[in-house]
Parts: C-alpha cells; structure tokens; sequence
C-alpha cells in the first residue's frame, strides 16, 4: 500500500479562490459547467504557482545553507591563527648593559 497517494489535493481555499475568480470573470450567457472548467483552469494555475514558488524557496534555502557552511570554516580557521610577539632586542641590550655598568661599579671601585 503506498503511503502517499499520486493524485494531488486541492485545499479548499485553492477552490474557492479560483471559484471566486471565475465568477468574477463570468460572460453572460455563460452556464455553470463552463464557470467550473474555468475555475479548475485557474485552480491548477495557481497550483502551479504555488509549486514553483515552493521550488524557489527551497533552492534559496539550499544556496543559504552552503553559503553559511562555507562561511563557517574560514571564521574557525581565522580564530586558530597564532599570534606571535616580537619584542626588540633594544630595550634588553640596554638592561644588561646597565646591570654589567652597576655590577662593575660595586665590584670594582
């Protein structure tokens, strides 16, 4: 047994929608049987707007999702770059030179 059914269905505010809009559009002289051939016309119009709207919708998703994927990776990659300080050799060679010129000082007056 097959869990969905092949034919689709139609809401009924897809009906009545495009029942309103055939009679909306309805000529004079024009029988019900006309009024409900053209209604199912616009019926199956709008399914078929609805269904490539859905299609658009779900590519934008798809498009989203990889954009936000790839997005990811590079944040992660940035994050885990390591930072290294430098210092200049200047201010310690001028420490060391100061202790040896107070050492030589005490030491040997």
């Amino acid at each position: 047994m097959s869990r969905y059914s092949k034919k689709q269905t139609v809401s009924a505010e897809t009906q009545a929608e495009a029942l309103k809009i055939a009679k909306g559009n309805q000529q004079p002289g024009q029988t019900k049987e006309q009024t409900r051939l053209i209604a199912q016309g616009i019926q199956k119009g709008i399914d078929q707007y609805k269904k490539k709207q859905k299609a658009k919708a779900r590519e934008l998703d798809k498009r989203l999702k990889s954009t936000r994927q790839k997005a990811v990776p590079e944040a992660v990659i940035e994050v885990q770059e390591r930072i290294v300080y430098r210092q200049h050799w200047l201010p310690w060679s001028l420490l060391v030179v100061t202790w040896l010129g107070m050492g030589g000082y005490f030491f040997f007056p």
